[in-house]
């Protein structure tokens, strides 16, 4: 009789112990974990980066951490730790947790437009996935990658295409640049390169031009106009005599990126450099400023016109007034000049 009380109380002894257990055990797995206040918290997990420093990061923005370091063990992912952009949701338990870890790299959306310079770009670029901005204008400017797809380090530029992509945030340098090359052909489609073909241009010449007329008016129903009188200059031999390009001519020989000028002097006019269109017949070396793609297909649906100059319009500012003739622009840039003079904008 008491063999069999004894073991009637090792036995329940045991099934509470075992509930015990299977309800940590559950506690650990299936509840609720998270300990941030808003909907969502995202974790960036960089390259390289081990089981520690992933810890480090949830550690406040979790309930428990000892649990979760139980799961993790438990699910192997302590020694495989991925690198990647990825979105915890509040009330996630730690075995969610862990499966979101593991393959859950979510994608960021890359914006970037009206970068003035390569430099420019890695700054921007940077600032939105994992590769740093030396790492990125290394792989930008390596000259054997650029000699291999027919760009100059002058002309780098204009193979970043501006718009919205989605890359995963740990890319790396090279794999965004190997990405952009192949947006920069699939935009440079038959049709585009067919029309630049059509007006004697190569794809970098009109993005050349483009960025010229990017620099030249905000308005994109204005810029087809303004890409005809570049291009009327330019087939008839003219020099195109572009503000913008004297503008980022004494930049460029000042190193005074950041500066800030409205006015084009004529002592401006006579600085020696290939951006210099009042000096040269031939276009910049490279873009002087990126064209977005309104500005791009402008050139290459440029209007038909008899216009060859052209001033701001004080009558409607941002729009510009179109001449035929040297005469008739001198008396709308009389205008113009006695308009910016009252301003009292002098550089």
């Amino acid at each position: 009789m008491y063999i069999k009380k004894l073991l009637a109380i090792t036995a329940l002894l045991g099934i509470v112990i075992l509930s015990i257990f299977s309800y940590n055990i559950y506690t650990a797995v299936f509840s609720a974990n998270t300990s941030f206040s808003k909907d969502t918290h995202t974790v960036y997990v960089k390259t390289g980066s081990t089981y520690k420093d992933v810890r480090s990061q949830l550690q406040p923005v979790l309930k428990d951490i000892e649990s979760f370091d139980a799961i993790a063990k438990r699910k192997g992912y302590i020694s495989n730790v991925k690198a990647g952009k990825y979105v915890l949701t509040s009330g996630m338990n730690n075995n969610e947790i862990v499966n979101t870890l593991r393959i859950q790299n979510k994608p960021v959306k890359l914006r970037f437009n009206n970068q003035e310079r390569i430099e420019n770009l890695a700054g921007r670029i940077a600032s939105q996935i994992e590769a740093d901005s030396i790492s990125l204008l290394k792989a930008m400017k390596d000259k054997a990658f650029l000699e291999e797809h027919n760009f100059t380090q002058e002309s780098a530029l204009g193979m970043y295409i501006p718009n919205q992509y989605e890359f995963f945030w740990n890319t790396t340098a090279e794999d965004f640049r190997a990405r952009m090359l192949r947006e920069y052909r699939n935009f440079w489609n038959e049709t585009r390169t067919k029309k630049a073909e059509e007006i004697g241009l190569t794809p970098q010449q009109v993005t050349v031009i483009a960025s010229i007329v990017q620099k030249e008016t905000a308005k994109v129903d204005e810029r087809p106009t303004v890409a005809g009188v570049y291009l009327n200059r330019y087939k008839n031999g003219w020099k195109l005599d572009a503000d913008p390009t004297v503008i980022y001519a004494v930049k460029k020989s000042n190193n005074s990126w950041d500066s800030v000028i409205k006015r084009v002097l004529y002592k401006d006019l006579e600085i020696e450099s290939p951006y210099n269109t009042y000096k040269n017949k031939a276009l910049p070396p490279g873009p002087i400023a990126m064209p977005d793609i309104t500005s791009i297909d402008a050139v290459l649906n440029y209007e038909k016109h008899d216009y060859f100059y052209f001033v701001a319009n004080v009558q409607n500012i941002g729009y510009h007034k179109f001449a035929k003739t040297l005469m008739q622009h001198n008396r709308n840039k009389q205008e113009y000049v006695r308009w910016i003079n009252k301003q009292g904008i002098n550089r």
